[in-house]
């Protein structure tokens, strides 16, 4: 019989005073809709970088006793889980975006390595054979192939990180998130 393996989970613990400290203040939308705070969403981004790639996440949210009955308490693992699926998707439509520039930038960099290399025949026809030619023909290829620099880094080495952080959004969304009152241990370890 085929087990499946453990799925590891690993934490990230926040601790706040208040609920509304992990929102932004300027927010106009309903709670749930609303966005983290960016000092708030750098923190829990970045200790997900930390974190293995293959561990599921977990946010634990500290928070006074007296927070846990707020009216927020109530959405907060819905409005993390929405705001970090919205992260998710444009960071998704970034990559897209990416790749299009890519696509385009390739065809434009084939044009003109195509335009250089039959330049550098036309070139051989005008100027005929020396020094003049010779660097002119080395120029037309040179330019040709920095033509496809762009295209190249983008498809060999751009689109890499955009996708890692698509993906840790996506784990960031599918985290659960569980409100737990801060004690005096607690309060200690997090110090």
């Amino acid at each position: 019989m085929f087990m499946a393996e453990p799925v590891h989970v690993s934490t990230i613990e926040v601790s706040v005073d208040d609920i509304e400290q992990l929102y932004e203040s300027l927010d106009p939308y309903p709670f749930h809709e609303r966005d983290l705070d960016r000092d708030a969403e750098a923190y829990i981004v970045g200790w997900a970088r930390e974190l293995p790639r293959d561990h599921a996440l977990r946010i634990i949210v500290h928070v006074p006793a007296a927070a846990l009955q707020a009216p927020g308490a109530v959405g907060l693992a819905r409005s993390m889980s929405r705001f970090f699926s919205l992260r998710t998707e444009e960071t998704a439509c970034d990559l897209r975006e990416l790749f299009r520039i890519g696509r385009m930038s390739l065809l434009i960099g084939i044009l003109v390595l195509g335009t250089c290399v039959a330049g550098t025949q036309y070139v051989g026809s005008l100027l005929g054979e020396g020094p003049l030619a010779d660097v002119t023909r080395e120029s037309l290829v040179i330019m040709g192939w920095v033509a496809n620099w762009r295209p190249l880094e983008i498809f060999l080495y751009e689109w890499w990180p955009v996708a890692r952080r698509r993906n840790l959004y996506r784990r960031l969304s599918a985290a659960k998130v569980e409100l737990l009152p801060v004690t005096r241990a607690t309060s200690q370890e997090l110090a």
